[in-house]
């Protein structure tokens, strides 16, 4: 995947995706977003899935440990950082292209670098892509933001999309729902107080 197909603006987070991308896909994952937090501590933070979606516990150590032989070879850090690899979560970072078309019809919030009719903040529905641009339904009707304006972007977490979300872990048999139904019973039994 060329790294222009990822959101990142950074010249580091370029950097990082360049390196990690060929690595966690030879695992067979896909990198989401990578991004280097400077602060006190340095913290790498990388996110991935499958291609089809949705990441175990096991996947993302096995990520992590093969990141981390690959980052000490190529050294692209000076300071020390921590090391984080995670799945990308309901209310997940749309980085790609194709993510776009993926939660069409799902709330979002995008963000673009300059002012695009006055505006840099834009949410609605996601309309889909055409080329290369990102569809989205604001109040004003349907426009098309080309991806490369993006400087970030994400789902709105909404009911829609959490259902979404636990019928896909469902149909995956990720979901155990005996479990999921105790757990709900469990906190809505407030009233017995």
């Amino acid at each position: 995947m060329p790294v222009n197909d990822l959101i990142a603006k950074a010249a580091i987070d370029r950097r990082m995706a360049e390196i990690i991308t060929p690595v966690i896909e030879d695992l067979g994952f896909e990198l989401v977003r990578v991004r280097l937090m400077s602060g006190k501590e340095s913290i790498l933070q990388i996110m991935a899935e499958r291609p089809e979606g949705g990441i175990e516990v096991d996947d993302l150590a096995e990520i992590s440990t093969a990141v981390s032989a690959t980052l000490d070879v190529e050294d692209p850090i000076l300071d020390a950082y921590t090391l984080e690899v995670s799945s990308p979560g309901i209310d997940r970072p749309l980085t790609r292209l194709k993510d776009f078309a993926t939660f069409e019809g799902y709330e979002a919030k995008l963000e673009t670098d300059e002012l695009i009719d006055g505006r840099r903040r834009f949410k609605g529905e996601l309309a889909g892509v055409e080329d290369d641009e990102v569809l989205i339904n604001i109040e004003e009707g349907t426009i098309g933001l080309k991806f490369e304006w993006l400087s970030d972007a994400k789902l709105v977490l909404t009911d829609d999309l959490i259902k979404e979300m636990l019928r896909q872990r469902k149909q995956a048999g990720v979901l155990n729902e005996d479990a999921f139904d105790d757990i709900e019973t469990e906190g809505s039994d407030e009233e017995k107080d």
